[in-house]
């Protein structure tokens, strides 16, 4: 498909993956709207707790009142039962505020990651209208097609963290090769049982 077809939305790639030790999710940095970079620093990676995080792609109006909304109805959970919610609920509620839109629907491609109560980790990928898929993997945004076998031919469910980080790394720098949509470095939330940290690679040529 010519790019020139869409140019109203946004490029992006964003992948998702669990492993033995948690979850990493990564995004590049570029804001594109068809042939036009916008932005070389917009950040695509967000914490919603100490244990589940997002990535996303799309139009980044939809996606921020999205993650505000998400954030509050996170927090209303954790106050009203007090314990931490499930990566799977986050996956739901998220999915809720997208199909109460579907008349209208949010342009936006959403991977929720996070580690449960047992200490497994777990990715979900959501569409504009609020379906929800479970997968070991999954990659989101105009690069997908290229991110997405990465991952596939190399990922394997033992991998280490480092691993899974270097895989998910190595897919979006793939992807960013091929996709102009993309670019301009790369940010990473990593998260574990100890908690989420954040990282950034830079990317010297897209």
């Amino acid at each position: 498909m010519l790019v020139s077809q869409y140019r109203w939305l946004m490029g992006a790639t964003a992948v998702g993956i669990a492993c033995k030790e948690g979850v990493v999710l990564a995004s590049e940095k570029r804001l594109a709207y068809g042939t036009f970079v916008a932005s070389r620093n917009v950040m695509k990676v967000f914490k919603i707790n100490d244990r589940v995080g997002m990535a996303c792609a799309g139009l980044i109006g939809d996606v921020q009142l999205l993650l505000r909304e998400l954030r509050y109805n996170v927090n209303l959970y954790q106050y009203m039962y007090v314990r931490r919610i499930h990566p799977r609920s986050v996956a739901r509620i998220l999915s809720l505020l997208l199909q109460s839109r579907r008349l209208f629907p949010m342009i936006a491609q959403i991977v929720i990651g996070g580690i449960d109560d047992e200490g497994k980790a777990r990715v979900y990928s959501l569409d504009p209208l609020g379906s929800v898929i479970e997968d070991n993997y999954t990659a989101v945004g105009t690069g997908t097609e290229i991110a997405i076998g990465v991952v596939e031919s190399y990922y394997r469910p033992d991998m280490s963290i480092d691993e899974a980080k270097e895989l998910a790394i190595r897919a979006i720098k793939r992807a960013v090769s091929r996709d102009a949509m993309s670019g301009d470095g790369i940010d990473i939330i990593i998260i574990t049982k100890e908690g989420i940290r954040t990282e950034s690679v830079p990317l010297t040529s897209t």
